[in-house]
C-alpha cells in the first residue's frame, strides 16, 4: 500500500470521528427553561384554553389567589383577576372555554368544597355549586363534557368519584375508586379515565396502583402498577402516551404509561427534584410548573419545556463503522 492511500485512510477516519463528535455536540436536553411564573407557587392547579396555560392558586408559603396565564408561543406571563376564593390543593378542568376550580385548602387551612368558575374571554368568575364534600389534592378529569373528581384528602385518603354537570350546575355520585388515595394524578385517553398512584395514608405511604375508570359504564378495571411508588405529581397526555413527571417518594423523574399495551417504561430525562407541581400539554409540548424542592422548604416559579422529540440522538456507530470500510474497500480496490 502506497503512503497516499494510508494518508487518505488517516483523513476518512478523522472526518469519521469528527462527524461523530459533532452530532453528540449537537444533541440536546428534551429539557428547555422557560419564563419563571410571576408567583412562587406548589399545589397549585392548572388548565389550558386556545393554548394559554391559566395557573391557579396554591402555597407559597401561604395562601395564593393569584391568576396568571403563560402563552407558550411567545413565552409571556400575564396577569388575571384573581379568584375569589384563595385555596390551595384545588383542581381545575376545561369545559366548553371555562376553566372550573374545585376544593382545596383555603385559609387557616379550612378544607373547601368551593366550586369556581373562570371565563379567560371576559376575565371573570361566577360561583357554582359546591361539591358534595370538602376534599382536596384530588384528580379531576373531563369525558364528553363532564368532569369527574377522584378520590382526595378530606383528612384520610378518599376513594369517592363524583361527576360535575357543568351544563345543569350538579353533581352526581359514582362508583367509588377500589384503591382509596389522595394526592394522585388522572389523565384521559379515548375516554377512559386513568387514576394513576398516590398516597394512601396519613404517614405518607404512596402506591403504584394504577385504575382505569369507564364513564360509560360507571365500572373500574385494575392496570399495570406504574414502575415507582409516587404522589405529589403530575401527568400530562401526549400523544397516545401518558406521562408522569417526578413527585414525591419516587426514584424515577418521568414514567411513561402505553393504555395500548399497558405496560410503563422509565426515561432517564430528569432535571429537578420536586413535587406539587403541574404539567399541561400545547402543541405537542409539556409544560411543567412551579412545585417545591425534594426538601419542602421553599416553593418555585421555574417553567420547564419537555419535548420528548428533542431528546438526544445517539449516532450509529455500527452504521458509521460500516460506511469507514466500504470506502476502505474502494480505497484497496484502486490499489
Amino acid at each position: 500500500m502506497n503512503v497516499r492511500k494510508i494518508f487518505i485512510l488517516i483523513a476518512l477516519m478523522l472526518v469519521t470521528a469528527l462527524s461523530l463528535a459533532s452530532v453528540c455536540l449537537a444533541q440536546s436536553s428534551p429539557w428547555v427553561q422557560k419564563a419563571n411564573m410571576p408567583t412562587k407557587r406548589y399545589y397549585h392547579a392548572s388548565s389550558v384554553v386556545n393554548g394559554i396555560i391559566y395557573v391557579f392558586g396554591g402555597w407559597q408559603p401561604g395562601v395564593v389567589s393569584a391568576v396568571e396565564a403563560f402563552e407558550p408561543a411567545t413565552n409571556t406571563w400575564t396577569k388575571k383577576a384573581d379568584m375569589p376564593t384563595a385555596r390551595y390543593g384545588l383542581s381545575a378542568c376545561e369545559v366548553n372555554g371555562i376553566i372550573y376550580v374545585m376544593g382545596g385548602w383555603g385559609q387557616s387551612n379550612s378544607l373547601l368544597s368551593t366550586v369556581e368558575a373562570y371565563e379567560p374571554a371576559t376575565n371573570t368568575w361566577t360561583k357554582k355549586a359546591d361539591m358534595p364534600i370538602y376534599n382536596s389534592l384530588f384528580g379531576a378529569s373531563v369525558v364528553n363534557g363532564i368532569i369527574y373528581v377522584f378520590g382526595g384528602w378530606t383528612g384520610s385518603p378518599g376513594y369517592n368519584v363524583f361527576a360535575y354537570n357543568p351544563a345543569t350546575d350538579t353533581w352526581t355520585k359514582k362508583s367509588n375508586m377500589p384503591t382509596a388515595r389522595g394526592i394522585l394524578s388522572t389523565s384521559v385517553l379515548n375516554g377512559i379515565i386513568y387514576a394513576i398512584a398516590g398516597q394512601i395514608n396519613s404517614g405518607g405511604g404512596t402506591t403504584s396502583v394504577v385504575e382505569a375508570y369507564d364513564p360509560c359504564t360507571d365500572t373500574w378495571t385494575k392496570k399495570k402498577d406504574i414502575i415507582s411508588n409516587v404522589s405529589d405529581f403530575a401527568t400530562c397526555l401526549l400523544g397516545n402516551l401518558i406521562y408522569s413527571f417526578e413527585g414525591w417518594a419516587t426514584s424515577c423523574s418521568i414514567q411513561v404509561y402505553d393504555p395500548g399495551t399497558d405496560t410503563w417504561r422509565v426515561l432517564s430525562d430528569k432535571y429537578a427534584d420536586r413535587f406539587g407541581h403541574t404539567a399541561n400539554a400545547v402543541n405537542g409540548k409539556v409544560y411543567v410548573m412551579g412545585g417545591s424542592n425534594s426538601s419542602g422548604a421553599d416553593s418555585l416559579n421555574t417553567v420547564k419545556e419537555y419535548d420528548p422529540f428533542r431528546a438526544p440522538k445517539r449516532p450509529s456507530l455500527d452504521t458509521d463503522a460500516k460506511k469507514l470500510a466500504t470506502l476502505w474497500g474502494k480505497i484497496r480496490a484502486t490499489n
